[in-house]
Protein backbone atom coordinates (compact mmCIF):
# COMPACT_ATOMS: atom_id res chain seq x y z
CA UNK A 1 0.00 0.00 0.00
CA UNK A 2 1.29 3.33 -0.83
CA UNK A 3 2.52 5.86 1.67
CA UNK A 4 -0.10 8.53 0.34
CA UNK A 5 -3.34 6.15 0.52
CA UNK A 6 -5.63 7.51 3.27
CA UNK A 7 -5.87 4.85 6.61
CA UNK A 8 -9.14 2.28 6.20
CA UNK A 9 -11.35 1.05 8.76
CA UNK A 10 -9.47 -2.22 9.96
CA UNK A 11 -6.70 -2.01 7.26
CA UNK A 12 -5.05 -4.56 9.53
CA UNK A 13 -7.74 -7.12 9.30
CA UNK A 14 -9.05 -6.80 6.11
CA UNK A 15 -11.10 -3.91 6.70
CA UNK A 16 -12.64 -2.20 3.94
CA UNK A 17 -13.72 1.13 2.54
CA UNK A 18 -16.83 3.09 2.13
CA UNK A 19 -18.96 1.85 -0.76
CA UNK A 20 -19.01 3.98 -3.79
CA UNK A 21 -22.72 5.80 -3.35
CA UNK A 22 -23.32 4.39 -7.40
CA UNK A 23 -22.73 0.98 -6.13
CA UNK A 24 -25.02 1.27 -3.15
CA UNK A 25 -27.83 2.44 -5.29
CA UNK A 26 -27.39 -0.60 -7.68
CA UNK A 27 -27.65 -2.77 -4.63
CA UNK A 28 -30.41 -1.56 -3.37
CA UNK A 29 -32.16 -1.11 -6.36
CA UNK A 30 -31.54 -5.23 -6.75
CA UNK A 31 -33.11 -5.94 -3.12
CA UNK A 32 -35.50 -3.19 -3.63
CA UNK A 33 -37.29 -4.50 -7.17
CA UNK A 34 -37.96 -7.90 -5.31
CA UNK A 35 -39.61 -6.96 -2.33
CA UNK A 36 -41.66 -4.53 -4.35
CA UNK A 37 -42.78 -7.16 -5.91
CA UNK A 38 -43.17 -9.75 -3.43
CA UNK A 39 -45.70 -7.55 -1.47
CA UNK A 40 -47.24 -6.23 -4.50
CA UNK A 41 -48.47 -9.81 -5.05
CA UNK A 42 -49.23 -9.98 -1.24
CA UNK A 43 -51.94 -7.08 -1.57
CA UNK A 44 -53.31 -8.78 -4.30
CA UNK A 45 -53.55 -12.74 -3.26
CA UNK A 46 -56.66 -12.76 -0.73
CA UNK A 47 -58.36 -11.16 -3.24
CA UNK A 48 -57.57 -13.62 -6.28
CA UNK A 49 -57.71 -16.59 -3.70
CA UNK A 50 -61.51 -14.89 -3.21
CA UNK A 51 -62.05 -14.73 -6.78
CA UNK A 52 -61.01 -18.32 -6.92
CA UNK A 53 -63.38 -19.14 -4.25
CA UNK A 54 -60.15 -20.87 -2.88
CA UNK A 55 -60.59 -21.09 1.09
CA UNK A 56 -57.73 -18.73 2.90
CA UNK A 57 -55.63 -21.64 4.26
CA UNK A 58 -54.75 -23.16 0.65
CA UNK A 59 -53.39 -19.64 -0.74
CA UNK A 60 -51.36 -19.45 2.19
CA UNK A 61 -50.27 -22.93 1.81
CA UNK A 62 -49.18 -22.17 -1.89
CA UNK A 63 -46.09 -20.10 -0.72
CA UNK A 64 -45.12 -22.90 1.56
CA UNK A 65 -42.80 -25.06 -1.47
CA UNK A 66 -41.16 -21.71 -2.51
CA UNK A 67 -39.91 -20.70 1.23
CA UNK A 68 -38.87 -24.36 1.57
CA UNK A 69 -36.47 -24.03 -1.14
CA UNK A 70 -35.48 -20.44 -0.13
CA UNK A 71 -34.61 -22.11 3.29
CA UNK A 72 -32.60 -25.11 1.44
CA UNK A 73 -30.72 -23.31 -1.31
CA UNK A 74 -30.11 -19.89 0.58
CA UNK A 75 -26.55 -21.25 2.24
CA UNK A 76 -25.54 -23.13 -0.98
CA UNK A 77 -26.11 -19.89 -3.13
CA UNK A 78 -24.04 -17.99 -0.80
CA UNK A 79 -21.33 -20.50 -0.42
CA UNK A 80 -20.94 -20.35 -4.24
CA UNK A 81 -21.07 -16.85 -3.97
CA UNK A 82 -18.09 -16.91 -1.83
CA UNK A 83 -16.10 -18.91 -4.74
CA UNK A 84 -18.09 -17.70 -8.08
CA UNK A 85 -18.22 -14.02 -6.88
CA UNK A 86 -21.31 -11.83 -5.45
CA UNK A 87 -22.33 -9.82 -8.78
CA UNK A 88 -23.07 -13.83 -10.85
CA UNK A 89 -25.44 -14.83 -7.49
CA UNK A 90 -27.10 -11.78 -7.66
CA UNK A 91 -27.66 -11.98 -11.31
CA UNK A 92 -28.83 -15.62 -10.59
CA UNK A 93 -31.20 -14.53 -7.93
CA UNK A 94 -33.06 -11.89 -10.24
CA UNK A 95 -33.26 -14.09 -12.93
CA UNK A 96 -35.09 -16.61 -10.36
CA UNK A 97 -37.55 -13.82 -9.81
CA UNK A 98 -37.94 -13.02 -12.83
CA UNK A 99 -38.99 -16.52 -14.33
CA UNK A 100 -41.20 -17.10 -11.51
CA UNK A 101 -42.60 -14.00 -11.59
CA UNK A 102 -43.74 -13.56 -14.96
CA UNK A 103 -45.14 -17.90 -14.58
CA UNK A 104 -47.14 -16.88 -11.97
CA UNK A 105 -49.23 -14.44 -13.46
CA UNK A 106 -50.13 -16.03 -16.19
CA UNK A 107 -50.86 -19.10 -14.03
CA UNK A 108 -53.24 -17.03 -12.08
CA UNK A 109 -54.46 -15.27 -15.54
CA UNK A 110 -55.49 -18.93 -16.84
CA UNK A 111 -57.73 -19.26 -13.51
CA UNK A 112 -59.19 -16.40 -13.08
CA UNK A 113 -60.42 -16.27 -16.89
CA UNK A 114 -61.64 -20.27 -16.21
CA UNK A 115 -58.69 -21.91 -18.41
CA UNK A 116 -58.12 -23.47 -15.84
CA UNK A 117 -59.66 -25.02 -12.34
CA UNK A 118 -59.16 -23.37 -9.01
CA UNK A 119 -56.65 -26.89 -7.50
CA UNK A 120 -55.06 -26.68 -11.40
CA UNK A 121 -53.97 -22.73 -11.16
CA UNK A 122 -52.81 -22.95 -7.18
CA UNK A 123 -50.39 -26.10 -7.98
CA UNK A 124 -49.07 -24.31 -11.14
CA UNK A 125 -48.42 -20.99 -9.12
CA UNK A 126 -47.38 -23.09 -6.56
CA UNK A 127 -44.54 -24.33 -8.91
CA UNK A 128 -43.84 -21.51 -10.64
CA UNK A 129 -43.32 -19.74 -7.71
CA UNK A 130 -40.73 -22.26 -6.57
CA UNK A 131 -38.25 -20.93 -9.15
CA UNK A 132 -37.49 -18.14 -6.67
CA UNK A 133 -37.20 -20.02 -3.96
CA UNK A 134 -35.12 -22.10 -5.52
CA UNK A 135 -33.11 -19.53 -7.47
CA UNK A 136 -34.34 -16.03 -6.31
CA UNK A 137 -32.51 -17.35 -2.87
CA UNK A 138 -29.48 -16.23 -4.59
CA UNK A 139 -29.48 -12.75 -3.98
CA UNK A 140 -30.05 -11.85 -0.52
CA UNK A 141 -26.74 -13.36 0.70
CA UNK A 142 -25.02 -12.01 -1.95
CA UNK A 143 -25.82 -8.82 -1.68
CA UNK A 144 -25.30 -8.99 2.39
CA UNK A 145 -22.18 -10.32 1.95
CA UNK A 146 -20.65 -7.91 -0.61
CA UNK A 147 -21.56 -4.85 2.10
CA UNK A 148 -20.62 -6.80 4.84
CA UNK A 149 -16.72 -7.47 3.34
CA UNK A 150 -16.74 -3.89 2.59
CA UNK A 151 -17.77 -2.18 5.87
CA UNK A 152 -16.09 -1.59 9.11
CA UNK A 153 -17.21 -3.65 11.99
CA UNK A 154 -18.76 -0.27 13.89
CA UNK A 155 -20.54 0.60 10.27
CA UNK A 156 -22.15 -2.70 9.84
CA UNK A 157 -24.77 -2.26 11.44
CA UNK A 158 -25.46 0.59 9.83
CA UNK A 159 -24.87 -0.37 6.46
CA UNK A 160 -26.87 -3.59 6.59
CA UNK A 161 -29.64 -1.71 8.44
CA UNK A 162 -29.66 0.60 4.69
CA UNK A 163 -29.39 -2.62 2.54
CA UNK A 164 -32.48 -4.28 4.62
CA UNK A 165 -34.45 -1.12 4.22
CA UNK A 166 -34.89 -1.56 0.51
CA UNK A 167 -37.17 -4.02 1.34
CA UNK A 168 -39.01 -1.95 3.45
CA UNK A 169 -38.86 0.68 0.86
CA UNK A 170 -40.17 -2.34 -1.59
CA UNK A 171 -43.09 -2.68 0.65
CA UNK A 172 -44.22 1.04 0.47
CA UNK A 173 -43.58 1.17 -3.36
CA UNK A 174 -45.21 -2.90 -3.96
CA UNK A 175 -48.65 -1.99 -2.12
CA UNK A 176 -49.17 1.18 -3.57
CA UNK A 177 -48.14 0.71 -7.13
CA UNK A 178 -50.41 -2.55 -7.23
CA UNK A 179 -53.88 -0.97 -7.31
CA UNK A 180 -52.70 1.49 -10.12
CA UNK A 181 -51.13 -1.46 -11.71
CA UNK A 182 -54.14 -3.62 -12.45
CA UNK A 183 -55.08 -2.99 -16.54
CA UNK A 184 -58.40 -4.18 -18.18
CA UNK A 185 -58.08 -7.14 -19.59
CA UNK A 186 -55.44 -8.35 -17.46
CA UNK A 187 -57.19 -7.27 -13.96
CA UNK A 188 -55.36 -8.56 -10.40
CA UNK A 189 -52.70 -9.96 -12.18
CA UNK A 190 -51.34 -6.91 -14.09
CA UNK A 191 -49.22 -6.40 -11.20
CA UNK A 192 -47.08 -9.83 -11.95
CA UNK A 193 -45.95 -8.69 -15.30
CA UNK A 194 -45.24 -5.34 -14.37
CA UNK A 195 -42.54 -6.31 -11.86
CA UNK A 196 -41.27 -9.14 -14.29
CA UNK A 197 -40.94 -6.19 -16.66
CA UNK A 198 -39.21 -4.49 -13.77
CA UNK A 199 -37.03 -6.82 -12.59
CA UNK A 200 -35.30 -7.94 -16.22
CA UNK A 201 -34.26 -3.77 -16.64
CA UNK A 202 -32.59 -3.76 -13.07
CA UNK A 203 -30.33 -6.86 -14.26
CA UNK A 204 -29.58 -5.37 -17.30
CA UNK A 205 -28.36 -2.48 -15.28
CA UNK A 206 -26.36 -5.00 -12.71
CA UNK A 207 -24.57 -6.95 -15.40
CA UNK A 208 -23.68 -3.29 -17.32
CA UNK A 209 -22.74 -1.10 -14.08
CA UNK A 210 -21.75 -3.57 -11.58
CA UNK A 211 -17.82 -4.63 -12.12
CA UNK A 212 -17.77 -8.58 -11.80
CA UNK A 213 -16.14 -10.06 -9.10
CA UNK A 214 -15.30 -13.37 -10.13
CA UNK A 215 -12.55 -15.03 -8.17
CA UNK A 216 -12.03 -17.13 -11.94
CA UNK A 217 -10.78 -13.83 -13.02
CA UNK A 218 -7.65 -14.00 -10.43
CA UNK A 219 -5.83 -16.63 -12.35
CA UNK A 220 -5.47 -13.72 -15.06
CA UNK A 221 -3.18 -11.35 -13.00
CA UNK A 222 -2.10 -8.31 -14.52
CA UNK A 223 -4.93 -8.74 -17.24
CA UNK A 224 -7.38 -8.14 -14.89
CA UNK A 225 -6.92 -4.67 -13.85
CA UNK A 226 -9.47 -4.32 -11.21
CA UNK A 227 -9.18 -4.24 -7.22
CA UNK A 228 -12.18 -7.07 -6.78
CA UNK A 229 -10.44 -10.40 -7.79
CA UNK A 230 -10.39 -12.29 -4.28
CA UNK A 231 -6.73 -13.39 -5.22
CA UNK A 232 -4.96 -10.04 -6.70
CA UNK A 233 -1.65 -9.17 -6.40
CA UNK A 234 -0.67 -6.39 -3.28
CA UNK A 235 0.15 -3.95 -5.97
CA UNK A 236 -3.49 -4.02 -7.62
CA UNK A 237 -4.92 -3.82 -3.95
CA UNK A 238 -2.78 -1.06 -2.93
CA UNK A 239 -4.64 0.82 -6.45
CA UNK A 240 -7.55 -0.25 -5.48
CA UNK A 241 -6.93 1.28 -1.75
CA UNK A 242 -5.68 4.31 -2.66
CA UNK A 243 -9.04 4.48 -4.65
CA UNK A 244 -10.88 3.91 -1.97
CA UNK A 245 -12.28 0.08 -3.08
CA UNK A 246 -11.34 -3.50 -1.74
CA UNK A 247 -11.70 -6.44 -3.06
CA UNK A 248 -14.23 -8.54 -2.60
CA UNK A 249 -11.78 -11.19 -0.77
CA UNK A 250 -14.89 -13.71 -1.48
CA UNK A 251 -13.01 -16.90 -2.16
CA UNK A 252 -13.65 -18.54 1.22
CA UNK A 253 -10.23 -19.70 2.20
CA UNK A 254 -9.37 -23.58 2.62
CA UNK A 255 -8.39 -22.86 6.28
CA UNK A 256 -12.23 -21.58 7.15
CA UNK A 257 -14.08 -23.95 8.08
CA UNK A 258 -18.20 -24.83 7.25
CA UNK A 259 -20.14 -22.34 9.40
CA UNK A 260 -23.01 -24.39 11.44
CA UNK A 261 -26.28 -23.58 12.57
CA UNK A 262 -25.48 -25.12 16.08
CA UNK A 263 -22.40 -22.78 16.35
CA UNK A 264 -22.65 -20.98 19.81
CA UNK A 265 -21.80 -17.48 18.66
CA UNK A 266 -24.57 -17.34 16.37
CA UNK A 267 -27.26 -20.26 17.47
CA UNK A 268 -28.93 -17.64 20.16
CA UNK A 269 -29.39 -15.22 17.12
CA UNK A 270 -30.63 -17.67 14.85
CA UNK A 271 -33.14 -19.16 17.83
CA UNK A 272 -34.28 -15.41 18.32
CA UNK A 273 -34.51 -14.92 14.03
CA UNK A 274 -36.53 -17.95 13.53
CA UNK A 275 -39.24 -17.14 16.59
CA UNK A 276 -39.17 -13.76 15.53
CA UNK A 277 -39.64 -14.79 12.01
CA UNK A 278 -42.38 -16.87 12.59
CA UNK A 279 -44.25 -13.89 14.16
CA UNK A 280 -43.90 -11.54 11.57
CA UNK A 281 -44.62 -14.62 9.11
CA UNK A 282 -48.05 -14.79 10.71
CA UNK A 283 -49.08 -10.85 10.93
CA UNK A 284 -48.72 -10.70 7.12
CA UNK A 285 -50.05 -13.91 6.08
CA UNK A 286 -52.97 -12.96 8.24
CA UNK A 287 -53.38 -9.04 7.71
CA UNK A 288 -54.91 -9.30 4.03
CA UNK A 289 -57.36 -11.68 5.02
CA UNK A 290 -58.26 -9.59 8.26
CA UNK A 291 -59.27 -6.56 5.85
CA UNK A 292 -61.47 -8.53 3.30
CA UNK A 293 -63.43 -9.93 7.10
CA UNK A 294 -63.59 -6.71 9.10
CA UNK A 295 -64.15 -4.69 6.51
CA UNK A 296 -67.20 -6.85 4.68
CA UNK A 297 -65.47 -7.13 1.61
CA UNK A 298 -65.69 -10.82 0.79
CA UNK A 299 -68.29 -10.53 -1.48
CA UNK A 300 -66.55 -7.67 -3.89
CA UNK A 301 -62.57 -8.87 -3.57
CA UNK A 302 -61.78 -6.77 -6.24
CA UNK A 303 -62.10 -3.91 -3.66
CA UNK A 304 -59.93 -5.51 -1.12
CA UNK A 305 -56.64 -4.49 -3.04
CA UNK A 306 -57.18 -0.98 -2.44
CA UNK A 307 -57.48 -1.39 1.59
CA UNK A 308 -54.88 -4.26 1.70
CA UNK A 309 -52.26 -1.96 -0.05
CA UNK A 310 -53.09 1.00 1.81
CA UNK A 311 -52.17 -1.24 5.41
CA UNK A 312 -49.52 -2.96 4.12
CA UNK A 313 -48.25 0.98 2.86
CA UNK A 314 -48.53 2.10 6.20
CA UNK A 315 -46.47 -1.23 7.62
CA UNK A 316 -43.68 -0.41 5.24
CA UNK A 317 -43.63 3.64 6.31
CA UNK A 318 -43.17 2.52 9.59
CA UNK A 319 -40.64 -0.37 8.93
CA UNK A 320 -38.96 2.60 7.09
CA UNK A 321 -38.80 4.83 9.95
CA UNK A 322 -37.02 2.31 12.31
CA UNK A 323 -34.30 1.09 9.43
CA UNK A 324 -33.63 4.90 8.32
CA UNK A 325 -34.36 7.01 11.64
CA UNK A 326 -34.77 5.11 14.85
CA UNK A 327 -31.85 2.95 14.75
CA UNK A 328 -29.14 5.42 12.98
CA UNK A 329 -30.35 8.03 15.11
CA UNK A 330 -30.06 6.58 18.26
CA UNK A 331 -26.97 4.12 16.88
CA UNK A 332 -28.93 1.00 18.21
CA UNK A 333 -26.71 -1.91 18.85
CA UNK A 334 -27.80 -5.18 17.64
CA UNK A 335 -29.23 -6.51 20.68
CA UNK A 336 -30.88 -3.63 21.81
CA UNK A 337 -32.56 -3.45 18.34
CA UNK A 338 -34.03 -6.88 18.69
CA UNK A 339 -35.24 -6.49 22.33
CA UNK A 340 -37.20 -3.00 20.96
CA UNK A 341 -38.36 -4.03 18.40
CA UNK A 342 -40.33 -7.48 19.47
CA UNK A 343 -41.54 -5.38 22.19
CA UNK A 344 -43.25 -3.36 20.13
CA UNK A 345 -44.28 -5.82 17.70
CA UNK A 346 -46.25 -7.19 20.72
CA UNK A 347 -47.86 -4.11 21.00
CA UNK A 348 -49.08 -3.42 17.67
CA UNK A 349 -50.08 -7.19 17.58
CA UNK A 350 -52.20 -6.95 20.65
CA UNK A 351 -53.94 -3.52 18.98
CA UNK A 352 -54.40 -5.65 15.59
CA UNK A 353 -56.78 -8.18 17.47
CA UNK A 354 -58.73 -5.64 18.61
CA UNK A 355 -59.18 -3.45 15.68
CA UNK A 356 -62.48 -3.23 14.34
CA UNK A 357 -62.09 -0.89 11.28
CA UNK A 358 -59.62 -0.02 8.47
CA UNK A 359 -57.61 3.09 10.97
CA UNK A 360 -56.99 0.81 13.64
CA UNK A 361 -56.19 -1.93 11.45
CA UNK A 362 -53.50 0.47 9.63
CA UNK A 363 -52.50 1.96 13.28
CA UNK A 364 -51.55 -2.05 14.34
CA UNK A 365 -50.11 -3.15 11.41
CA UNK A 366 -48.16 0.07 11.44
CA UNK A 367 -46.80 -0.33 15.34
CA UNK A 368 -46.59 -4.39 14.63
CA UNK A 369 -44.35 -3.38 11.50
CA UNK A 370 -42.42 -0.41 13.46
CA UNK A 371 -41.68 -3.53 15.63
CA UNK A 372 -40.69 -5.83 13.10
CA UNK A 373 -38.42 -3.10 11.44
CA UNK A 374 -36.11 -3.25 14.81
CA UNK A 375 -35.98 -6.64 14.82
CA UNK A 376 -34.77 -7.50 11.80
CA UNK A 377 -31.70 -5.66 11.21
CA UNK A 378 -30.75 -6.09 14.76
CA UNK A 379 -30.78 -10.19 14.40
CA UNK A 380 -29.09 -9.98 10.68
CA UNK A 381 -26.13 -7.40 12.35
CA UNK A 382 -25.69 -9.65 15.46
CA UNK A 383 -25.34 -13.27 13.10
CA UNK A 384 -22.89 -11.30 11.12
CA UNK A 385 -21.21 -9.89 14.20
CA UNK A 386 -20.60 -12.77 15.84
CA UNK A 387 -18.58 -14.54 13.20
CA UNK A 388 -15.37 -13.41 11.72
CA UNK A 389 -14.98 -11.62 8.43
CA UNK A 390 -13.82 -14.53 6.27
CA UNK A 391 -17.54 -16.38 7.21
CA UNK A 392 -19.38 -13.48 6.17
CA UNK A 393 -21.02 -14.92 3.41
CA UNK A 394 -21.76 -18.32 4.76
CA UNK A 395 -23.30 -16.17 8.07
CA UNK A 396 -25.45 -14.36 5.11
CA UNK A 397 -26.86 -17.86 3.99
CA UNK A 398 -27.68 -19.18 7.34
CA UNK A 399 -29.66 -15.45 7.83
CA UNK A 400 -31.09 -15.92 4.46
CA UNK A 401 -32.00 -19.90 5.38
CA UNK A 402 -33.51 -18.35 8.82
CA UNK A 403 -35.75 -15.93 7.42
CA UNK A 404 -37.31 -18.35 4.51
CA UNK A 405 -37.75 -20.98 7.58
CA UNK A 406 -40.04 -18.61 8.79
CA UNK A 407 -42.10 -18.63 5.52
CA UNK A 408 -42.60 -22.13 5.50
CA UNK A 409 -45.54 -23.04 7.53
CA UNK A 410 -45.78 -19.86 9.57
CA UNK A 411 -48.24 -17.77 7.04
CA UNK A 412 -50.40 -20.83 6.44
CA UNK A 413 -50.35 -22.09 10.30
CA UNK A 414 -51.54 -18.39 11.17
CA UNK A 415 -54.34 -18.53 8.62
CA UNK A 416 -55.38 -21.60 9.82
CA UNK A 417 -55.78 -20.66 13.47
CA UNK A 418 -56.85 -17.08 12.13
CA UNK A 419 -59.96 -19.15 10.62
CA UNK A 420 -60.91 -21.34 13.69
CA UNK A 421 -60.38 -18.41 15.65
CA UNK A 422 -58.58 -15.15 15.48
CA UNK A 423 -58.05 -14.66 19.08
CA UNK A 424 -56.03 -17.82 19.13
CA UNK A 425 -54.19 -16.77 15.67
CA UNK A 426 -53.03 -13.30 17.69
CA UNK A 427 -52.42 -15.24 21.10
CA UNK A 428 -49.97 -17.20 19.35
CA UNK A 429 -47.95 -14.48 17.40
CA UNK A 430 -47.67 -12.83 20.98
CA UNK A 431 -46.35 -15.93 23.01
CA UNK A 432 -43.71 -16.13 20.09
CA UNK A 433 -42.91 -12.44 20.56
CA UNK A 434 -42.55 -12.99 25.13
CA UNK A 435 -40.54 -15.86 23.66
CA UNK A 436 -37.82 -14.09 22.00
CA UNK A 437 -37.85 -11.40 24.48
CA UNK A 438 -37.01 -13.89 27.07
CA UNK A 439 -34.36 -15.55 25.27
CA UNK A 440 -33.07 -11.62 24.37
CA UNK A 441 -32.55 -11.01 27.71
CA UNK A 442 -30.88 -13.93 28.85
CA UNK A 443 -28.81 -15.55 25.66
CA UNK A 444 -28.38 -12.45 23.20
CA UNK A 445 -24.46 -10.88 22.89
CA UNK A 446 -23.83 -7.43 24.42
CA UNK A 447 -23.52 -5.11 22.00
CA UNK A 448 -20.55 -4.04 23.01
CA UNK A 449 -19.12 -7.47 23.41
CA UNK A 450 -20.24 -7.67 19.34
CA UNK A 451 -18.04 -4.92 18.17
CA UNK A 452 -14.89 -5.88 19.86
CA UNK A 453 -12.33 -7.33 16.98
CA UNK A 454 -12.45 -10.30 15.45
Amino acid sequence: MTNSAPPLPEAAAGGTATLPRARVALLFTVMLVTAAGNTAMQSVMPSIGTALKVQDFWISLAYTWSALLWMLCAPFWARRSDRRGRKAMMALGLMGFISSFGLCGMALWLGLHGYLGAIGTLLLFAACRSLYGGFGSAAPPAVQAYVASRTSRAERTQSLSLISSSFGLGTVLGPALAPLLILPGLGLVSPFFAFTLIAVAVLTALRLRLPDDAPAYAARGEVLAAPFSANSDSRMRGEGESAGEEPDNGALPASVPDLKWTDRRIRPWLVAGLLGGHAQAMVMGIVGFLILDRLGLRATPMEGAGPTGLVLMSGAIATLLAQWGIIPLWKLGPRSSALWGVSLAALGVALLAVAGDLHAITIGTAIACLGFGLFRPGFTAGASLAVSRAEQGQSAGIVASVNGAAYIVAPAVGVWLYGHSSWIGFAVIELLCLAVLMLGLKGLGKDEDLLEQR
